[in-house]
């Protein structure tokens, strides 16, 4: 539990921090010296950013509750350790590639400069699709090798993690996909903007979900966890 507590922990303080940078209560239009541009700065923009938020939330106490019941089943006699496939190292790092390059995009956009918006989507994207062509070779390396989803409690959960991961990573793939077709289409830049602001963050919450995860299969937040009990304790 003390796993779960420190990720819902650090996923409210993310959230609480982004939240607070999206000046939900502030009146620029009260404020003098400032320009208000109200194609930057729109409702529909700010609920936008505000159910994205919600939504990893929401997205981030379904990942905890896996973490939970990982850490609890792993204790049982039956729990048999899977090896970790070595694909997996690379497509982490495509997913790291693929949400540096939405970054890149989301910083294109503020300067104006579609050319680049448009290589960093696409690049962001095609990184994504790897990353998901990657995961599927890696089941598919674990079934040759006999590891089967039903044959232990640690198969069921590797492939039902990794699943529900590419499932939401397929989900941001379509927004992205809208918004790649809007650049192509011309759009103007403060027509997109704020969509390239949202993919590139859902982008960064998948990949932090990620290595929390890839952690906890290899093993490498055992002693962290460990750490954790005896100062919750």
């Amino acid at each position: 539990m003390s796993a779960v507590i420190l990720f819902m922990a650090g996923i409210a303080a993310i959230a609480g921090w982004w939240l607070s940078q999206q000046r939900l209560t502030a009146k620029p239009w009260l404020e003098e010296g400032v320009i208000f541009d109200l194609r930057e700065e729109s409702g529909s923009s700010q609920a936008a950013k505000i159910g994205l938020g919600v939504f990893l939330a929401v997205v981030g106490s379904l990942f905890a509750l896996f973490i939970s019941a990982y850490s609890m089943r792993m204790n049982m006699v039956d729990w048999r350790t899977l090896p970790v496939p070595a694909l997996l190292w690379f497509n982490t790092g495509v997913l790291v590639l693929s949400s540096v390059a939405l970054q890149w995009a989301y910083m294109a956009a503020r300067r104006g400069d579609m050319d680049s918006v448009s290589v960093g989507l696409c690049t962001g994207g095609a990184c994504a699709v790897t990353f998901l062509v990657g995961q599927l070779l890696a089941w598919r390396q674990l079934n040759d090798a006999g590891y089967f989803v039903a044959s232990n409690p640690a198969n069921s959960f590797f492939y039902l993690i990794t699943a529900v991961h590419g499932l939401h990573l397929m989900g941001g793939l379509v927004a992205l996909g809208r918004t790649i077709a809007k650049v192509w289409r011309g759009a103007e830049v403060a027509k997109v903007r704020a969509s390239v602001e949202l993919c590139a963050i859902y982008w960064h919450f998948l990949l932090l979900v990620w290595l929390v995860l890839l952690g906890l299969l290899t093993g490498w937040t055992d002693n962290f966890v460990d750490i954790c009990r005896q100062l919750l304790s």
